[in-house]
């Protein structure tokens, strides 16, 4: 039997009209984002070669509601970034309920009244994927290995972004400095582990799960690609940090390596903190080095710190 397509999409259209509009804050976008998510289910479903979202056959897929979420979220981040080249496309309209088509939606649309008028002023300033990892995550309960994909990052930076966004709703300031100077502490450890080349050290504050990841220009620079557990990325490390300076990257620590006093690769490092200060771990090092996104950036120097604050178009 052939699957409803039409039938199961018009049921998750409350769904999806909450979601757009909680991340638009306007009904209007909200309802063109979903009709335009309807257009790239039919266009994937009679085989168009145009990305339509993940690209799946939708007939085949098992999750079609999270299918349709990934498409929508999509269609609101590209919404997002025009309205940031082209303010003037922003609508100043307020923030109706969402109104479900039949029983059973209703938790939708109460999750997306959690969101109202005075926050959208607060949403407005956050950049698009920071929005999104936000109202994603903390007004929707998607995980972040979902939201990950959608904004093009890991799900570790997604994390990232929905915790520097909701500092920003919150009023917080940017880091906890207790927080910080423990992930400092860490960072510091890992760096002079690797730079005096020892090993036991740098095993010891790697998590045993511990992944090293490298964009495209990162690894055409003489890093790999990817590298998983703590022995891996410790071989790798042992000796190779001697030109790592330590920075501060959005707010957390970092480092950066300089060519002829510019930044020509980031080190963001996620840091896993345990019950107590001798338990935290470096879980995951990032390698950023392309040369554009660097470019974007706003690097400032203080006294033996670089401080990275990224200013990508989706951020």
């Amino acid at each position: 039997m052939e699957r409803d397509l039409a039938g199961e999409f018009e049921a998750e259209r409350p769904r999806l009209v909450a979601v757009a509009q909680r991340l638009l804050g306007s009904r209007a976008d909200a309802e063109d984002a979903v009709q335009e998510t309807w257009v790239r289910l039919q266009r994937s479903r009679t085989g168009s070669q145009e990305r339509s979202g993940d690209g799946a056959d939708p007939a085949a897929v098992t999750n079609l509601g999270g299918w349709l979420t990934t498409v929508t979220s999509r269609v609101c981040l590209d919404v997002l970034r025009a309205r940031r080249a082209r303010p003037e496309l922003v609508h100043d309209e307020a923030v109706h309920p969402v109104v479900a088509a039949e029983p059973g939606p209703e938790a939708y649309a109460e999750a997306a009244d959690a969101v109202g008028t005075a926050l959208l002023v607060v949403l407005d300033a956050l950049g698009p994927a920071e929005r999104l990892a936000f109202v994603l995550h903390d007004v929707f309960a998607l995980p972040f290995d979902e939201i990950g994909p959608v904004i093009d990052r890991s799900p570790t930076a997604a994390r990232q972004l929905a915790s520097r966004a909701r500092r920003r709703v919150q009023g917080a300031p940017a880091a906890d400095p207790p927080t910080r100077g423990r992930r400092r502490e860490v960072v510091d450890a890992f760096l002079a582990a690797s730079k005096e080349g020892r090993f036991a050290d740098l095993l010891a504050v790697l998590d045993p799960d511990a992944v090293v990841r490298s964009d495209a220009a990162a690894a055409s620079m003489g890093s790999v690609a990817r590298i998983d557990g703590a022995e891996a990325v410790a071989r790798f490390y042992d000796g190779r940090a001697r030109a790592l300076a330590p920075a501060l990257v959005d707010g957390l620590p970092g480092a950066v390596w300089r060519h002829r006093g510019e930044v020509k690769v980031v080190v963001v490092f996620d840091v896993a903190l345990g019950d107590t200060q001798g338990d935290d771990r470096v879980r995951e090092v990032l390698l950023v080095a392309d040369p554009e996104r660097i470019a974007r950036a706003e690097v400032t120097r203080r006294p033996g710190l670089t401080v990275v604050w990224w200013r990508d178009p989706e951020e």
